[in-house]
């Protein structure tokens, strides 16, 4: 088979054609960060219409870099929610209307799978069941993956999702939007130990986060003190470090409930590097493997729609009429496919 998809949940617009032999054919991305950057956050009005201007020349450039004409395609995939609700529809209106022309069948895709799947682009792939570690700006989950499709929560956040800690701790800070990847450089520049920023909910079993506290403490640290740009790098070092302290700890607790050796970390925090050697460690020394997508891949994009779609079309999954958008999604009302895993090839 062969897949195209379309991802439009928030502030990317993109692309991507998945061949079920050839594996990845082409994926093309289109991010909005500029144009939301003068508001410090995304317009969800602005992001509807951008996608209206990007969409059709990424299609035609990732039809043309995977030499694929409309003849080739099997099925469009595209992403159905959670999301931004004008986003959401603008990806799926062009989705099912190539499908309805072309004559393939559309799937509407559930976002959280995309990610939760997106190391399956990569050599070797996880195992299942495995655990996963959905780490983003939006979510913060702990998952047990028993096979595709079959999701069973473990823990969430119950406030702020671990980006947005890092996100509005950048803001605080006065870093420029997008702030968590600006805060993750700045903290490499950092004094280690000079700002011990809470742990939430470390001191309770469980596998529940909460990350609205760390802002608290990050706000009155910032209003107490003079900042210049060493106290800018320590405090940010102290905010990462709590953030990530936190995420591996609850990891490593969920990894010795489930009894797992794989664990997968997906989501845009997911390509934090200090994250990443934290996480790598802890597995390591429970005999435990980490799978990550590759860095483009974890943010959002259209080759993990892809992945996800391929499966469930394969399986002979697809979306009647009309056109449904989710802004809310409970990941648990997904169900496994009915046919057996559809294997990709890696070139």
């Amino acid at each position: 088979m062969r897949i195209l998809a379309i991802e439009t949940s928030c502030d990317e617009s993109a692309v991507a054609v998945l061949d079920s032999e050839r594996g990845l054919l082409a994926h093309e991305l289109w991010s909005q960060i500029d144009l939301h950057r003068a508001f410090g956050g995304v317009v969800p009005e602005l992001a509807a219409r951008d996608h209206l201007r990007r969409l059709l020349p990424l299609l035609r450039t990732a039809l043309a870099a995977g030499a694929t004409a409309a003849a080739d395609v099997s099925g469009v995939a595209y992403t159905a929610g959670p999301g931004l609700i004008g986003a959401l529809l603008t990806g799926a209106a062009l989705a099912r209307s190539l499908a309805f022309a072309w004559g393939v069948p559309a799937l509407g895709v559930h976002h959280l799978e995309g990610h939760l799947l997106a190391p399956m682009l990569e050599i070797p792939p996880p195992p299942f069941p495995h655990l996963a570690l959905l780490v983003s700006g939006g979510h913060t989950l702990l998952i047990d993956v028993r096979q595709l499709g079959e999701y069973h929560l473990l823990g969430q956040t119950r406030d702020d999702a671990a980006g947005e800690a890092f996100d509005k701790s950048a803001k605080l800070l006065g870093l420029p939007y997008p702030g968590g990847p600006e805060l993750a450089r700045l903290a490499a520049e950092g004094t280690p130990g000079r700002f011990q920023f809470p742990r939430p909910m470390l001191d309770r079993p469980g596998f529940e986060f909460s990350f609205s506290g760390l802002k608290t403490a990050v706000a009155v640290a910032v209003r107490e003190r003079v900042i210049d740009a060493q106290l800018r790098a320590d405090l940010a070092w102290g905010v990462q470090e709590a953030i990530v302290a936190t995420l591996t700890a609850k990891t490593a607790r969920a990894l010795e409930a489930t009894g797992y050796d794989a664990l997968v970390v997906a989501g845009g925090v997911g390509a934090n590097r200090e994250l990443r050697s934290r996480l790598a460690q802890m597995a390591a020394a429970r005999g435990a493997r980490v799978y990550y997508p590759r860095p483009e891949f974890c943010t959002d994009n259209a080759a993990m729609i892809a992945v996800a779609g391929l499966h469930r079309l394969r399986a002979g999954e697809s979306s009647a009429l009309p056109i449904l958008t989710r802004v809310r999604w409970p990941l648990a009302e997904l169900r496994a496919p009915a046919l057996p895993t559809a294997s990709v090839q890696h070139g």
